[in-house]
């Protein structure tokens, strides 16, 4: 088992994962994606390979803040295979970004997790996130 930095060789195993979440067809522009985040240094994907295979990966972006010294991590998209769920990879990548966070003091992690991802709640609750009250956003798709 390793956790490493993705490259667009993975986009067919992190278009699957996708799939699994309930994201049906990304193979089409996931590669275009998966290539201007590795592109940038404010964005990291990393994944869990387990035997050679890939079975969970992490999306994240540092955002700077004005008011505050560090950073902090938005976890963009984070899966891990159905068939390991529960074996320890989605802690080890959540770990792993934690580490990252403090070696960038940053000051927090967010994640955006809809309301029907009740197990994806309570991994994150026993990661020791707290629910944030408001989350505002606006369309830019009619």
């Amino acid at each position: 088992m390793a956790i490493r930095s993705a490259t667009i060789a993975d986009h067919t195993a992190i278009s699957n994962l996708l799939a699994q979440l309930g994201y049906p067809g990304t193979e089409d522009f996931l590669t275009g994606n998966l290539e201007k985040m590795l592109g940038q240094s404010s964005s990291q994907v990393l994944v869990y390979e387990d035997d050679g295979e890939v079975a969970g990966f992490i999306a994240i972006d540092y955002l700077t803040q004005l008011v505050v010294k560090g950073d902090f991590i938005r976890i963009s998209c984070f899966s891990v295979d159905e068939n390991t769920r529960g074996k320890g990879v989605g802690k080890a990548l959540e770990d792993y970004i934690t580490e990252l966070g403090k070696e960038r003091n940053a000051d927090r992690i967010e994640v955006h997790c809809h309301t029907r991802r009740a197990d994806a709640h309570r991994f994150y609750y026993r990661q020791g996130y707290s629910e944030s009250p408001k989350y505002l956003m606006k369309s830019l798709l009619d």
